[in-house]
């Protein structure tokens, strides 16, 4: 009868359940590649958030142009509105906010076809910029919008001569509408078209070998 070739007190080395040795997987540290992937998101959502907040242009171009105007009229006492019924002030908010919606949906795709794969750094540059792009065009609005001396206007016009309110937005809120549209549509688009993880093949081909002589615990 011969004597074990493995001592009782050191485990097999076809054990598979044997634990690691410390030490054999890097700690993540500067130099390891969870570091450089971090640094490579926050570049991208970087560019990201830049560019969405530079559409914002287009946004404020299109509600200028767009946005219904208020009419003033004035009787060298006072201005007025020429209607006092009218809902030119509610349609100029409701124009931005539809316009918002519309650019955070096509900006949500735009970062979804330049990176599929997502990532909550991404998400939080598409957010920002479209935060930023809807008070860059709110500011470009009142900017080459009709004036907002309206004194100063209805005397350089006249009385009884019919002008334009300043282009103002009402509702502040409607600045968040792009960036909630881009978020939504942004998750949508990547639970849809987003890369799947491949799922783990458990089949027998996969599960450890059997020990040898009796060492270690039986296979699964």
């Amino acid at each position: 009868m011969t004597a074990p070739l493995t001592p009782p007190h050191q485990p097999s080395p076809h054990d598979p359940w044997q634990t690691p040795p410390t030490g054999s997987h890097p700690a993540p540290g500067t130099g390891s590649p969870d570091a450089t992937d971090l640094a490579t998101e926050l570049r991208q959502a970087a560019v990201v958030m830049v560019l969405v907040a530079l559409t914002g242009l287009g946004l404020g171009l299109l509600w200028l142009w767009l946005a219904p105007r208020v009419p003033l009229i004035s009787d060298d006492t006072a201005v007025f509105l020429k209607d006092s019924e009218g809902e030119e002030a509610i349609g100029a908010d409701g124009t931005f906010v539809l316009l918002a919606l519309l650019f955070g949906a096509v900006t949500a795709g735009a970062v979804v076809l330049f990176r599929r794969r997502g990532g909550i750094w991404l998400v939080v540059g598409l957010a920002l910029g479209g935060l930023l792009g809807s008070l860059l065009a709110w500011r470009i609005g009142v900017w080459f919008g009709p004036t907002s001396d309206v004194v100063a206007h209805a005397r350089e016009v006249g009385k009884g001569v019919v002008f334009d309110a300043p282009l103002e937005l009402h509702a502040v809120g409607a600045v968040l509408a792009w960036p909630i549209a881009a978020m939504i549509v942004h998750l949508g688009l990547t639970a849809m078209f987003g890369p799947r993880d491949p799922e783990p093949d458990w089949g027998p081909a996969h599960w450890p070998p059997a020990p040898k002589d009796g060492a270690g615990p039986a296979a699964p």
